[in-house]
This record gives structure tokens, C-alpha cells and sequence, in this order.
């Protein structure tokens, strides 16, 4: 949530920056609109800029207190009632501003070629024989009023969509963050009914070894404290390195070799240079945990063939197991917690970028997963 509220701080900072970049170049268009060769036009620049400054209350309010305490509270006319009412205040008293802060001066005098134009200011007498030039009549109050008006209707409009783009922006990256959380609590939440349901069938396993053979006992009892022990260190991130679930497949694997005679196959096909890549805990080992439930049979020839390799950036999975019951009590079989929780995982990190194939033919079952390496939601910023 920290991490959340982080981002969210970020966002509105920019947000404000941005604000004052637009306005300092508003600001500055007068400023360089009003330089006459290496002097400048302050009585008309001021002018300007208290017309700036009356546009940047209208946006500031409009941004900061109407469209957060009104527009998003869904108050609308009420919202559109106080923006009106204060372009309304504000351009008036504009008018009164302007008219007080831009005195009649008079033009500048031309002094002939190449001399620049000499401003006579506001209170300077004309000298003698110099002319006032037909000046073009100037608009109505009623006019500069209404152009007001106007230019501050679009400036609310124009500011309104860029807090409500801002606002949305927000939102999107809160919704996503959240997203990733709860697909972590999920994923945790499916790990821990892995976990017990893996931890009684091992348990299972090495009863019945105990009356078999103690000393493998003894062995299967420090196997499984290695693999609890990757259970509760390496899997608490939500993710963990191919190569320690390939360990953690062959620890297994090897405890229950324990258990089974010579009549039982067991084929362990791993890359030999496994690469540094990180993929979620446990993603294999429900199918494995099935395919040595279901197929294996200790009055017949039985097998389990266990292969993963990397191809390209995908990384390929078969667990293969020979099939001793009708296909009716198969389906029956298969249709526990694990597989059921492994396919949930899949669609929590994958969405549809992962294959996952079950082929049940009359002898065999065979379960085919293909995954991306690089592109897991899970693990993306």
C-alpha cells in the first residue's frame, strides 16, 4: 500500500510541475510580445499580466477546490453553478483592474530613419507639433467583458479535462497496483493449500516406509526437511529461480523412489545449463504429486516421466504417467486440489499466455504445460 500511495504522490507532483511550465510560458508571452528594440511597454505588460493572473485564479480554483470537492463528488450543477459565478466575480473585477492599470498614454514619437521610436509615457506633454494618429475605436466594455468570458469558459473546460486525464491516469496505475496485490495474496493463498495437501502424501509416503525400511526412513525425514524448508524460504517472495524448482522437483522425486520397487520406472529429463530465470514456486509439482498417485500400480509395470526444457523464451514442461484405471475413475482422480489450484495460478499470472494440454489416452495420461519466462505479470514493474 506504501508503494501505492508512493506512485499516487509522484503523479500529483508531476502533475503541479507541469502546471507551472505552462503557466511561466503563458506568462512570458506578454513579456516578450511587449520588448521594443531595448525597452518595454511595462504599463501595457502589466495590463497583461493582471489579465494572466485573473485566468490563473480561475484555473487554480478549478483545478484545486471545484472539480475535486464538486465535479467528482458528482455534483454537477453545482459545479457548473460556483465555475460560472466565479468567472463571472473575477472577470468583473478584471474589468475594473485593467481600467485602472492601463491609463491613456501616448504613442510613441518617431524620430526618423534609423532611431528607434521614443515612448512619451502616460503623463508626458507632446511636443510641439506632434500629433495624436487616428486611433482605431476601441471595444465596448461589454465586449472585452464577453471575450473574457469566453477565454476563461474554454480555460475551465481545457482544465477540467486535463484534472479529469490526470484523475484517470491515477486511477489506472492505483487499479492496476491493486491488481498485483491481490493477485499476490491469491497466489499465497493457493500456495498454502498446496502446501499441506504436497506435506500429507509425503507424510503418507514415509509411514508406510517406516515399517518397510528405517534407515530409508530416517533418509525420506532429513529429504523432507530440505524440501519444507524451500517451502517456507524460497517460495515466500512469490517467485523463485527455475533452478531451485528443478532441485526441489528431483528432492521429491528422489523421496519417493523410496517408496516404489524396481517395477516403477522414474525419468528425469532437466537441462543441463539451466538459466537464471525466475518463474512462481511449485508450478509443477501438483502434476507430478497426480502423476504418482495415479500412476503408478504395484502389481503392474508402471512409469513416470517427468521432462522440461527451454525453448527459445518459453519454457516447456511434460509430465507423462502410465494409466491403470478406467477413464471415468481418471477424470474422477484428476480432478483434485491440486490440479484445480495450478490451473487458477496459471490464469492469475499468465491471463492466456500460457498452454496447458491434458491428453488422456486409453494407457497413458500426459499433462503439457508451456509458459513464458520473460513476460510474467507477477514479476513486470
Amino acid at each position: 500500500m506504501k508503494n501505492i500511495q508512493g506512485k499516487q504522490l509522484n503523479i500529483k507532483n508531476i502533475e503541479i510541475l507541469i502546471y507551472i511550465v505552462i503557466w511561466l510560458a503563458v506568462y512570458s508571452v506578454p513579456y516578450f510580445q511587449n520588448r521594443q528594440f531595448d525597452s518595454i511597454h511595462w504599463e501595457k505588460l502589466s495590463s497583461e499580466w493582471i489579465r494572466m493572473t485573473s485566468f490563473l485564479v480561475i484555473f487554480t480554483l478549478n483545478i484545486f477546490i471545484f472539480v475535486p470537492k464538486f465535479l467528482y463528488t458528482k455534483k454537477y450543477l453545482f459545479y457548473l453553478a460556483v465555475s460560472l459565478l466565479s468567472i463571472v466575480v473575477i472577470i468583473t473585477i478584471l474589468q475594473f483592474l485593467i481600467k485602472v492599470a492601463e491609463p491613456i498614454g501616448m504613442p510613441p514619437m518617431d524620430l526618423g530613419q534609423g532611431m528607434p521610436p521614443m515612448e512619451l509615457g502616460t503623463k508626458m506633454q507632446p511636443p510641439m507639433g506632434f500629433r495624436l494618429p487616428n486611433t482605431p475605436e476601441q471595444k465596448s466594455v461589454i465586449m472585452v467583458f464577453f471575450d473574457n468570458f469566453v477565454i476563461a469558459i474554454l480555460l475551465v473546460a481545457a482544465s477540467t479535462s486535463i484534472k479529469i486525464m490526470s484523475q484517470w491516469i491515477t486511477e489506472e496505475g492505483k487499479r492496476k497496483d491493486l491488481e498485483k496485490e491481490q493477485l499476490k495474496t491469491e497466489l499465497a493463498l493457493l500456495r498454502h493449500q498446496v502446501s499441506p495437501h504436497f506435506l500429507m502424501n509425503t507424510l503418507n509416503n514415509i509411514h508406510a516406509l517406516i515399517e518397510i525400511n528405517s534407515s530409508a526412513a530416517r533418509d525420506a525425514v532429513i529429504r523432507l526437511s530440505t524440501l519444507m524448508r524451500y517451502l517456507l524460504y524460497e517460495t515466500s517472495h512469490g517467485y523463485t529461480y527455475l533452478k531451485k524448482e528443478i532441485e526441489f522437483i528431483e528432492s521429491y522425486i528422489a523421496l519417493m523412489k523410496l517408496r516404489f520397487s524396481n517395477k516403477v520406472t522414474i525419468c528425469v529429463d532437466v537441462p543441463k545449463e539451466i538459466p537464471e530465470i525466475k518463474i512462481p514456486p511449485m508450478l509443477f509439482i501438483s502434476f507430478i504429486e497426480n502423476a504418482f498417485k495415479h500412476g503408478v500400480s504395484y502389481q503392474s509395470e508402471s512409469y513416470v516421466i517427468v521432462k522440461m526444457e527451454m525453448r527459445k523464451d518459453i519454457l516447456f514442461c511434460s509430465i507423462k504417467n502410465s494409466k491403470h484405471n478406467t477413464k471415468e475413475n481418471t477424470k474422477k482422480q484428476y480432478s483434485g486440489i491440486g490440479l484445480t489450484n495450478i490451473s487458477k495460478s496459471l490464469a492469475l499470472l499468465y491471463d492466456n499466455d500460457y498452454k496447458l494440454e491434458v491428453i488422456d489416452s486409453e494407457n497413458e495420461f500426459e499433462v503439457q504445460l508451456i509458459i513464458p519466462v520473460y513476460a510474467n505479470k507477477m514479476f513486470s514493474n
